[in-house]
Formats: C-alpha cells, structure tokens, sequence
C-alpha cells in the first residue's frame, strides 16, 4: 500500500505567511475545478470525518464563498471572497467565523510538472506572526493533509476530471 504524500508546511521568518506545498497527480486544470467546483469542494475539504455544506459559492473574480464544516457534532463556519481565478491561479480571502477578525490572503498557484502531475504552491499571509503561530498550533496540517489524501482519492477514481 502506498501513503499518500504530505505537504510541506513552512513558517516565514520575515513576514507572517505559511506556505504549504504539495504535489498531485493531476493536471492543473483538475486541481483548478478541485478547488473552484463547489460539489467538488465539499467532498475533499477538512480532516477525516469531517462534513461540508456549501452555503455559498461564487467562483469567479469577483465572487465570494462560504461554507459550513461539521464534525463531532461541532459546525464550523468558514467565509471569504475570490480576488482573482485564473487559469492556474486563484487569490482569495479565508476568514474562520469564529475569529472573523483573522482574515487571511491565500495565493494558490498550480505549477504543471509535466506527465500528469502539477505542484500546488499555496500561501497565507495573516496579519501577525502571533496570528500565524496559532494556526501552526491549531493542527492546521492534519486538515490539509487529511483533505488532500481525500483529493488524490477523487483524483484517482476519475471524480475531479
């Protein structure tokens, strides 16, 4: 059985921005759909066992998103709005309702490898070290890391064409 591969997760020392890196076998216009469709979405997003209600969902430049994620009888909300979809790039702001003064700049960028593989680039400028020290805390990467097993899952039975 082969494990599925994690993201690299880094801090930057000189602004408050995590990066987060990781490649897929996919090209970068299934991960684009993966990550602008919002049934698509819903079905890959968060840790394992979690659940995802799109509320809304507008992905365009321009447009805004929210959705709901339950697990362990626990609802979290999530909000934000799309700067800029690209062909291989979107910008957007993610805000967790729970501190919806924590707003983060996301950059996603699908880099083709060539072969059917593409490296996603992402990064969350936030607006304090301290800010981006408590995500690192949060347990951010098993979300990431569940999420994205899930992905490469949808990926490989055909689902995110």
């Amino acid at each position: 059985m082969t494990t599925a591969p994690e993201a690299t997760i880094e801090a930057d020392e000189r602004v408050p921005i995590i990066r987060t890196t990781r490649d897929f076998r996919a090209t970068p216009e299934q991960l684009m759909r993966a990550h602008t469709d919002p049934d698509l979405y819903a079905r890959w997003t968060g840790p394992q066992g979690t659940e995802t209600r799109i509320d809304h969902w507008d992905a365009r430049t321009g447009g805004s998103w929210r959705f709901v994620a339950r697990s362990g009888g626990e609802e979290h909300a999530f909000r934000g709005c799309f700067h800029e979809i690209g062909d291989h790039r979107i910008v957007q702001t993610f805000t967790w309702e729970g501190q919806p003064e924590g707003v983060s700049l996301e950059t996603l960028t699908f880099e083709d490898l060539g072969d059917g593989r593409t490296r996603l680039h992402a990064q969350s400028l936030v607006q304090s070290f301290e800010e981006r020290d408590a995500w690192l805390r949060s347990g951010m990467e098993v979300g990431v890391n569940d999420g994205y097993a899930k992905l490469d899952r949808l990926l490989a039975d055909g689902t995110a064409r």
